[in-house]
């Protein structure tokens, strides 16, 4: 593992990004061959984005769906080519919907930046 592998990028930056709704800083901070594994999903891991392509309409579709998104209550750390993000989404969804979810991001790291991204919701009944 190479130093520049382990150099994490600022989590706590990079969710400022999606507190901003600035999806080309958000993408500032994917590598190009970047995944990200959505909380739904039709498979078991969620859907899966693959490329900054289908990553950036992720994120997009995020923005789109919760028009008013905020991560807060959320910590982070790294270590080595890992880290976590912990937060509380509020919002209201396009169709009106009031959510307030906890959930974490999983993340890996390459050359400075999110090469994986994998995130959990909690299912609120």
């Amino acid at each position: 593992m190479t130093e520049a592998s382990v150099r994490a990028p600022s989590l706590q930056a990079f969710l400022d990004a999606f507190n901003a709704h600035d999806v080309d800083a958000v993408m500032s901070f994917f590598s190009d061959d970047c995944v990200f594994d959505m909380p739904r999903g039709p498979e078991p891991g969620g859907r899966r984005l693959i490329g900054r392509e289908q990553v950036r309409a992720g994120i997009q579709s995020r923005f789109e769906g919760i028009p008013d998104i905020r991560y807060g209550d959320d910590r982070h750390w790294t270590c080595g080519d890992r880290g976590v993000s912990e937060w509380t989404i509020r919002g209201t969804t396009s169709s009106g919907e009031h959510i307030e979810v906890r959930g974490c991001d999983l993340f890996e790291f390459a050359d400075g930046k999110i090469s994986r991204k994998d995130s959990f919701w909690k299912i609120v009944e």
